[in-house]
């Protein structure tokens, strides 16, 4: 005899004799639903047919009821297994990625390049030697700079003469003029100015990466001189 559970539709083969004609409860063991299952009808007399094959059953079951009886499922259903949850597209994520890591380059080389052409953005815009100062990094907003600048105290005459000299540079990417006044000033351990004067360089303009050496004397240099300042003087100051 085989029973069909109405809910889960799974089949179970068991001996029909073992029913009562008014038929039992019974539950499936798959699902656990109740039913009322009437007692099988009785066979007409047999008949003379040719044998065919049955599979055998996927598995044992149980059916669990008040009157338990032996049964065996001739079907069983696995489980649906949940859906996966869609995940969200890559896409906009790289593309949010790949901005802040263009920003972060662009930022890195801005930052690079003002500092390895400081001097020449200097030239070009004055106003930013301040910030350039601030950050410790020195400039020279006309792009003509002193260097190996040197003095020395000599005998001459029975005098003795101060002897300065020194190297003017041009710092910047392109030719750029010499200002044509240069300021020597003396000043005492407390930065007082002592003296100064003023002297006219040899060269008129120089090329990128040019150089010309410059040299100036003072007779007499006051003795309470410690310190000496070279630069190019401004409207004749």
């Amino acid at each position: 005899m085989i029973l069909t559970c109405p809910s889960c539709d799974t089949r179970y083969s068991v001996d029909g004799a073992k029913f009562p004609a008014a038929g039992r409860t019974v539950r499936c063991a798959k699902c656990g639903h109740s039913w009322h299952q009437a007692a099988e009808a009785p066979e007409p007399a047999p008949e003379i047919v040719q044998p065919i094959a049955v599979e055998p059953p996927a598995s044992p079951a149980s059916v669990t009821d008040p009157y338990p009886v032996n049964a065996s499922p001739t079907r069983a259903f696995a489980p649906m297994a949940a859906a996966p949850e869609p995940r969200a597209p890559l896409g906009p994520k790289i593309a949010v990625v790949a901005g802040w890591a263009g920003l972060i380059i662009g930022v890195l080389l801005i930052a690079v390049s003002a500092v390895r052409y400081r001097q020449d953005i200097a030239v070009i815009w004055p106003q930013s030697a301040g910030v350039y100062s601030s950050l410790g990094m020195h400039v020279n907003a006309s792009g003509i700079d002193f260097r190996q600048v040197d003095y020395k105290r000599e005998s001459e005459d029975g005098q003795i003469v101060l002897a300065v000299s020194g190297m003017i540079v041009n710092a910047g990417s392109r030719e750029l003029p010499v200002p044509q006044n240069i300021r020597v000033t003396l000043s005492d351990l407390n930065n007082r100015e002592l003296y100064h004067w003023n002297f006219t360089p040899k060269v008129t303009s120089l090329k990128p990466g040019q150089s010309s050496a410059f040299a100036t004397r003072l007779s007499s240099p006051p003795a309470a001189a410690r310190h000496l300042e070279v630069r190019f003087a401004k409207d004749g100051n």
